[in-house]
């Protein structure tokens, strides 16, 4: 007679649980950095952010949970809660904007730059380029570059509001904290019509938790569109393939060129 399984499995079981109980709590919390780990560090002794970054996931069509959709992959969210505390107007406006996004959207539609935090989470690589004293951040997506002053320097004063906004950076810790304001209101979060005022201040963080991986977050605050800050967090990966590096994505160059072979007088 074959004997029943039943009691090996349940004796693997029951020894597994005993030697996850026996693992620290800080290290079953994912993204959690291990004692041992050791963190790349710059010659002034920061961590070493230097190198080109991308994330996996598909927040730029849709920061909160959505299916899939026509040229859109299904995706969980990276809204903190999966929710967006939108006024009732501005909830109207939001709605109005992903009945439209397909001619609206500034960024995919007409190849303006994406904003802040938008940048980071396109589906394009970036590159940090670190120096004592400041951060240049480059996106390959439509060339968009940041400078980040790390040396104690306040928000410009008495200049346009811009794409990008103004970011000025420190450090807590080990923790990049980039704070960026002085925004225009003409970017959006995503694909989906999630939108800003002027009034948007971001502040992002930047937290390397092993050596090729980065917890980004993003505290979200505009007090003309949303009812209290909310929060975006998601993993940055390094690109460690081997001469990794921008190459170049020339977005209006292809939308032109698009507008062209559609053109009524051809």
């Amino acid at each position: 007679m074959k004997k029943s399984k039943g009691p090996i499995i349940l004796a693997f079981a029951a020894g597994f649980m005993v030697c996850l109980a026996e693992i620290p709590a800080t290290a079953q919390t994912a993204g959690a950095r291990p004692a041992t780990v050791s963190m790349p560090r710059t010659a002034d002794g920061k961590p070493n952010l230097n190198g080109v970054w991308q994330v996996l996931n598909t927040a730029a069509w849709d920061i909160q949970d959505h299916t899939r959709q026509l040229g859109v992959p299904p995706g969980l969210g990276v809204v903190e809660g999966n929710e967006i505390p939108y006024q009732p107007a501005a909830l109207t406006k939001k709605q109005e904007n992903f009945a439209n996004r397909l001619t609206a959207d500034p960024t995919e539609a007409r190849c303006f730059l994406p904003g802040v935090p938008r940048a980071t989470y396109m589906p394009f690589p970036f590159e940090i380029v670190q120096t004592p004293n400041s951060m240049a951040i480059r996106y390959e997506f439509a060339h968009a570059v940041r400078m980040v002053p790390v040396n104690g320097s306040k928000h410009a004063e008495g200049i346009p509001p811009t794409w990008m906004g103004d970011s000025r950076g420190r450090w807590e810790g080990d923790t990049l904290v980039v704070d960026v304001t002085n925004f225009n209101d003409q970017t959006w979060f995503d694909h989906a019509g999630n939108f800003h005022s002027d009034a948007l201040h971001v502040v992002e963080r930047y937290t390397m938790t092993n050596p090729d991986h980065v917890l980004y977050e993003a505290t979200i605050e505009d007090p003309k569109v949303f009812a209290r800050p909310w929060k975006m967090t998601m993993p940055l990966y390094r690109r460690v393939d081997k001469n990794a590096r921008l190459l170049e994505y020339e977005c209006v160059f292809y939308l032109q060129e698009e507008r062209y072979k559609n053109a009524p007088f051809k």
